[in-house]
C-alpha cells in the first residue's frame, strides 16, 4: 500500500463532534496511532476512570493501514519491504476517546491530559463548552477581520509568486492544516 498521507492531512469532517456532549481527547494535528498507543490509552483510562459513574467511548477504528519496512542491513533496491505493523491515520479535529457519565471536568482532565501528552501527535482535552466557545471565537474572528489580505486571498491570487513554493496541501487548505 502507498503512504497515502492525505489520510492524515486536513481537517476531520465526520468525527469532529462529541456524541455524549461531555469530555474528550481531540487531535489538533495529524498523525498515526499504533497498537501500543491503543494499549496505553486503554490501560491508563481503565485504571483512572471510575467505572461505576463514568464510561468511555472509543471513536477511532482499529489499526488497518499497513506500514512496510525493510530489514536492517538491506541494500537499496529489491522491491518494497514486508509489512512491519498497522496504523490508524488521524486527521486534525478527530475525537479520539470520549468520557461521559456522572462526572465533572476536573475529575477526568488529569488522566485525559496524561493520555493526550503520550499520543504521537498534538492532542488536547476538551469539554463540549470549550468546543462551542472555540467555534464561536473562530466565527467571530473571521467576521471581524478587516484585513483584505487573508491567507486564502494571498494564495488564490498568487501574491508575491507564492505558487512556486506552496505545496498542493496549502492550495487546498490555505495554510491552515498541514
Amino acid at each position: 500500500m502507498q503512504k497515502r498521507l492525505r489520510y492524515m492531512r486536513g481537517p476531520e469532517m465526520v468525527h469532529n463532534t462529541l456524541l455524549h456532549k461531555q469530555y474528550a481527547i481531540v487531535a489538533t494535528g495529524g498523525g498515526r496511532l499504533r497498537w501500543g498507543h491503543y494499549e496505553m490509552m486503554r490501560l491508563t483510562i481503565g485504571r483512572k476512570m471510575n467505572i461505576n459513574t463514568m464510561f468511555a467511548t472509543w471513536r477511532v477504528p482499529a489499526p488497518w493501514q499497513p506500514i512496510t519496512k525493510k530489514g536492517q542491513g538491506q541494500r537499496m533496491g529489491g522491491g518494497k519491504g514486508a509489512i512491519d505493523h498497522y496504523v490508524t491515520p488521524i486527521k486534525a479535529g478527530r475525537v479520539i476517546v470520549e468520557i461521559a457519565g456522572k462526572c465533572e471536568f476536573v475529575e477526568v482532565k488529569q488522566f485525559l491530559q496524561q493520555v493526550a501528552n503520550q499520543l504521537p501527535f498534538q492532542a488536547t482535552v476538551v469539554s463540549q463548552e470549550m468546543l462551542d466557545e472555540q467555534r464561536v471565537a473562530e466565527e467571530e474572528q473571521d467576521r471581524q477581520n478587516e484585513n483584505p489580505f487573508t491567507m486564502k486571498y494571498v494564495i488564490q491570487n498568487n501574491l508575491s509568486g507564492c505558487h512556486r513554493w506552496l505545496s498542493p496541501v496549502d492550495h487546498k487548505w490555505f495554510g491552515k492544516h498541514l
